[in-house]
């Protein structure tokens, strides 16, 4: 499993306007590989599902998938994630097979969640493509994401969380483009 890394300088801030600039340029670059649905990963994907389906005129389904159980900041990273079985089934049985998926969050932090909804959406869907976005990637973390806003080595805070109890709070940069993994050689866009 991958290791998390956390400076403990700072917990990063997401703003309510730079949630929404980097929603629109996932949108904007998602938009050539035409997804069929986006699929955001409960709590932190919800809102980034939305906003990015909206953008693109497709369906926003939402997945429950947990990794910390526990609220605050800077838990440790256990590789077991909660799946709800039941909602996801039905949230999924309304997918066509072969569809292309783009699946969000708010951050990868180790890659076990979305490597477990991916996992999911390959046994119960048989997509044509996964794709993944996501805000914020943590340093430490190797999952192959297709495009992300921020690297961060340190917590973040997302607006629909609730304030911290502690540590410096500093303000994400402004974001004027995704990172995003190269593709293979002989490969097309």
């Amino acid at each position: 499993m991958t290791t998390r890394i956390f400076e403990n300088r700072r917990v990063w801030q997401l703003t309510p306007d730079e949630f929404l600039a980097a929603a629109c340029l996932i949108a904007d670059q998602e938009a050539e590989h035409r997804p069929s649905a986006v699929l955001g990963i409960a709590r932190g994907g919800i809102r980034l599902a939305e906003t990015v389906g909206g953008k693109l005129g497709v369906p926003a389904v939402i997945v429950r998938a947990r990794h910390n159980a526990p609220e605050g900041i800077q838990q440790a990273a256990t590789g077991l994630i909660l799946l709800d079985d039941e909602h996801n089934r039905d949230a999924l049985a309304a997918l066509p097979a072969s569809a292309r998926l783009l699946v969000v969050d708010d951050i990868c932090g180790s890659g076990a969640t979305l490597r477990a909804v991916a996992d999911v959406l390959t046994a119960t869907v048989g997509p044509a493509e996964i794709r993944t976005a996501v805000l914020c990637r943590n340093e430490g973390c190797d999952y192959p994401l297709d495009s992300w806003g921020w690297d961060v080595a340190d917590w973040v805070h997302f607006p629909w969380e609730s304030e911290p109890e502690h540590g410096r709070i500093e303000t994400l940069p402004a974001l004027t483009g995704l990172r995003s993994r190269p593709m293979p050689p002989g490969s097309r866009a």
